[in-house]
């Protein structure tokens, strides 16, 4: 294993490359029945020589990376994460992309679509990968037991864990077993395709544990998935105060919110908490913030609107 995932990204500097180096070393949020991401090994990425190898050449030549990334500016960060993985899937060494969001339609109307379709060197079976990339906050009260995924909401209050999950598990990978899937699949492959295909689900990301409670992981958390705070804005001069004096720290802005910054980029803690009292002033919307300190490394907490949340998706219904 490389070491602590934000020590070793200190090696590159470029944002896209950071952010493609976290997404090869950061667990799934969820550990569920159907076979996680494509390991390392499975890209030919196994050994940490092979790991840096792959990624200085991205920073070196970081054109086709940039390219397939999208335009600057753009802030939709699932679109951003599947681009991510549709250009590691065309570079890694062991694995060749068949095909991206593959419509599936029928009788004109479209169904849905299939994230990605690749093939492993060795294995002539195809591979069905859907991906998701989430940041959910855990609610001390809410629909359910404690442990109930349902109680971990995106930051905008329109999502939850337990809403993602049953799409997936009930739509997207399902679909793939569609006849019309079969035939889009066919189609796209350039020969008949028999039905035999490999399925696998990335779902990266953090859940950010409530600041002043305390709450368990949600039902199926992968043991090892990443973890982060999160405060409503009142709390933050509390949080503040506890904090080392070389803390630094910035906001995190979409799509970047994979890899923690550059520290180049950082600033004093006293201009950030300047930074969140502006925005907060007319109730801003939630932030995500990475905080960096000499002794205990890099944290992120998401800060709220002290009304935060405004709303509670209601838990998915039985399938």
């Amino acid at each position: 294993m490389p070491p602590h995932d934000t020590d070793f990204l200190e090696h590159w500097q470029h944002p896209l490359v950071r952010d493609l180096a976290w997404l090869l070393l950061a667990p799934d949020l969820l550990a569920l029945a159907w076979p996680g991401r494509p390991t390392r090994a499975a890209l030919g990425l196994g050994s940490i020589e092979a790991l840096r190898g792959y990624l200085d050449t991205q920073a070196a030549l970081p054109e086709a990376l940039e390219t397939k990334a999208g335009a600057p500016g753009a802030t939709r960060l699932g679109h951003y994460h599947e681009r991510l993985w549709q250009h590691l899937l065309e570079t890694a060494p062991t694995t060749r992309l068949l095909a991206h969001n593959l419509p599936i339609a029928r009788e004109r109307r479209t169904l849905g679509e299939l994230d990605l379709l690749y093939r492993n060197d060795g294995d002539r079976t195809p591979v069905h990968l859907e991906v998701a990339i989430k940041f959910y906050l855990g609610l001390p009260e809410g629909p359910g037991e404690a442990h109930d995924q349902a109680r971990w909401i995106g930051p905008g209050g329109l999502d939850s864990l337990a809403i993602k999950r049953a799409h997936l598990e009930r739509h997207q990978l399902p679909m793939a077993d569609m006849p019309e899937a079969q035939l889009a699949m066919s189609q796209r492959l350039g020969v008949a395709f028999g039905g035999r295909l490999h399925q696998r689900l990335a779902m990266p990301g953090v859940l950010f544990y409530p600041y002043r409670h305390q709450v368990p992981a949600p039902r199926q958390a992968h043991p090892a998935h990443q973890r982060g705070l999160w405060l409503h804005w009142r709390d933050w001069p509390s949080i503040a105060a506890t904090l080392p004096a070389q803390t630094r720290g910035t906001c995190m802005g979409k799509p970047h919110w994979l890899a923690p910054p550059r520290q180049e980029a950082l600033m004093p803690l006293t201009a950030l908490s300047a930074w969140l009292d502006r925005h907060f002033a007319s109730g801003g919307a939630p932030r995500q913030i990475a905080l960096h300190d000499p002794v205990r490394g890099w944290r992120r907490l998401f800060v709220v609107d002290d009304a935060w949340p405004r709303q509670v998706p209601l838990p998915p219904g039985p399938s």
